[in-house]
């Protein structure tokens, strides 16, 4: 009797498994580990002026040189704005949801319009007033004819701009926390006696620690990596250093390359230390007990006559600190182009100009002829840079978020199937958190910049149109952890019965994920994409690394406007096209949130409820059209 062995053919999910562990592998290596680890073995392949290597060159000379400014400059930034940010965020949540304040609504979306417009728009929002030719300024230098109107830059402009601009985080996490206080806490250290403050500083706040020690490292992150204020405002921190540095040559200074490798390892390793003890921290779970049935936070009432109007009188003021940007902004943009080029409200009509069509612009020459320039007054729409940088900013958005919610997707399914070898998996997708993102973009721009690498076919992908290839890359690994935090969630809402019941039906493992899975997720997903886009659409750091003729984002363009207003004649209406830029950007952005946390945060009672609402609204109008429609025939 002879024993034939018999091969058992490859199914699909097999040959997916294994196509779906070498693409994984080749991302990993090929584009998270292999180009940081170049930038960082280039620190110390450097030569000097005889070509011999000398590894402790750029070491020496961040030692001797002024490269530990930068350092410096960025610590100061990140150490004063993890206490500016905190107090100003922790205020404007306890003015809103804990403190009882007349008109904390009004004052909650004033507060919460930096979700709408960040980065590079809303530092030219800022600037837009406070700068030497502002609003603002101009008003001020009209009444003290002597000020300095160069006062908004520099470190305090940069410190005063980001502080209000970081306080988003602060009203969505510890928003969150403070509601989920019960409230049978603070009732019983109230009926003890204990006042109001005291109550606030002995219950409350221990309640909402972790949450404020996780905000302050993001926060303090946040500073050390700064990049659209500080370039634009001009302090001298880290990350602008790098991009410079990138696109310098040795031409031009000594070893640009590996002293912008150092500065970039030396952000990576701030970065490491700081969320290595973030997740200590989160391990050692430092929690307040609660009764066991929750009680639904009131708002406390402030007894105190003199701290309620100091109280009311400090809420008002942040109001109107965060809402002057955007209201001037929103008013600039239907003016003429005049009137915002002189910063001025004069009594002239309103126009769509900054938004649609051109305008030929009049000038009398020196020989004392008159001259036309055709279209030099543009709309934002009718600009071809803008409409350009649109294009290209929506298009490497939309792909690159739906990369990274696709790989994300395929891979928490396969997390939650095998837990040990999905482990791996999960830290390798993690992986781009540990570094900061102008790191991973300097290491992109410097290692594929060649026609040596073997895994892209050695081409260039810095060179002319794949550029654009090299900024979806960086826009989807960048997005990896993000996606795969929110995602991961969402698949503990599977129930394991389903799949079970669709095995039992003789469903395969692909057909049950399409069919089964797929659209419990879903919801998360799509809300995950609109996230990644709405950070991508007008992101700033990555698109200063990768700047090109080819690479020229949405974020970029709006930089120009601020660079190159009035250095010619077809660059007139520069600032009316960045009220307009601004103003599209909040709609889009608004839009975006509305969606993912107004329509997608509804649960499906309440979706019901709306839908029986519509028909019966319906409904009631088409029996007033019928009633109306049976009138005029009697009265024919």
């Amino acid at each position: 009797m002879t024993n034939t062995l018999k091969r058992k053919p490859m199914d699909a999910t097999l040959a997916f498994r294994i196509i779906g562990g070498l693409f994984f592998a080749y991302l990993f290596f090929g584009f998270m580990l292999v180009p940081c680890l170049d930038t960082l073995t280039s620190i110390f392949t450097t030569k000097d002026a005889n070509g011999n290597v000398d590894p402790f060159a750029v070491i020496r000379f961040f030692l001797a040189g002024n490269m530990g400014k930068y350092v410096l400059n960025s610590l100061k930034l990140a150490v004063l704005l993890v206490i500016t940010v905190n107090v100003v965020g922790i205020s404007i949540v306890l003015l809103t949801e804990y403190f009882d304040i007349k008109g904390a609504k009004i004052l909650r979306l004033g507060y919460m319009t930096t979700m709408i417009y960040s980065g590079v728009a809303l530092v030219t929002g800022y600037m837009f007033l406070y700068a030497g030719d502002g609003i603002m300024t101009t008003a001020l230098k009209d009444a003290f004819p002597e000020m300095n109107t160069s006062w908004f830059s520099g470190f305090n402009a940069v410190l005063f701009t980001m502080t209000f601009a970081c306080t988003s985080n602060h009203m969505l996490f510890l928003r969150n926390a403070i509601r989920g206080i019960d409230y049978n806490t603070v009732e019983a250290a109230r009926n003890m006696g204990a006042s109001p403050f005291k109550v606030l500083f002995k219950v409350v706040f221990p309640t909402l620690l972790p949450t404020l020690f996780s905000l302050t490292v993001m926060t303090f992150i946040t500073g050390l990596c700064a990049m659209s204020a500080p370039t634009l405002l001009g302090y001298d921190s880290i990350n602008p250093e790098i991009v410079r540095l990138a696109g310098s040559s040795t031409a031009d200074e000594a070893f640009p390359q590996a002293r912008a490798a150092l500065l970039s390892i030396i952000l990576a390793m701030f970065t490491i230390i700081l969320l290595t003890v973030l997740s200590r921290y989160e391990r050692k779970g430092h929690y307040l007990s609660v009764s066991k049935t929750k009680a639904k936070l009131q708002k406390q009432k402030i007894t105190n006559p003199v701290a309620n109007v100091l109280a009311h009188i400090y809420a008002y003021v942040l109001f109107i600190i965060y809402m002057t940007p955007v209201v001037m902004i929103i008013i600039f943009s239907f003016r003429s182009w005049e009137s915002v080029k002189a910063r001025k409200l004069s009594s002239g009509s309103w126009t769509l100009l900054n938004f649609f069509g051109s305008q030929d612009y009049q000038y009398t020459a020196s020989s004392g002829k008159i001259k036309v320039r055709e279209g030099a007054i543009s709309g934002m729409f009718s600009n071809k840079d803008t409409i350009s940088g649109i294009q290209t900013s929506f298009v490497l958005s939309v792909i690159a978020a739906a990369l990274a919610c696709a790989i994300v997707v395929i891979a928490c399914n396969y997390i939650f199937k095998h837990k040990k070898k999905g482990a791996v998996l999960e830290y390798a997708l993690l992986f781009p958190w540990l570094l900061p993102t102008i790191l991973i973009c300097y290491s992109y721009r410097i290692f594929f910049n060649s026609d040596s690498v073997w895994y892209v076919f050695n081409q260039n992908l810095y060179y002319e149109d794949r550029v654009r290839i090299l900024i979806v890359l960086a826009y989807m690994v960048v997005k990896l952890p993000f996606s795969l935090r929110m995602i991961k969630a969402s698949f503990y809402a599977i129930d394991d019965e389903l799949e079970d019941a669709a095995k039992n039906l003789g469903s395969g493992p692909l057909k049950t994920f399409i069919r089964v899975k797929l659209p419990i997720i879903l919801p998360s997903v799509l809300a995950v994409f609109a996230l990644n886009f709405n950070a991508l659409f007008t992101e700033y750091d990555m698109s200063a690394t990768f700047n090109s003729t080819n690479g020229r984002t949405y974020a970029m363009v709006i930089q120009s406007m601020v660079q190159d207003e009035g250095l010619s004649y077809t660059n007139l209406n520069a600032s009316g096209r960045r009220c307009a830029s601004t103003v599209f950007i909040m709609v889009v952005s608004g839009l975006i949130l509305y969606l993912v946390y107004g329509v997608g945060a509804r649960d499906l009672s309440e979706r019901l409820a709306i839908k029986e609402r519509r028909r019966k609204r319906l409904e009631k109008l088409k029996k007033t059209f019928a009633g109306k429609d049976k009138k005029a025939e009697a009265e024919g």
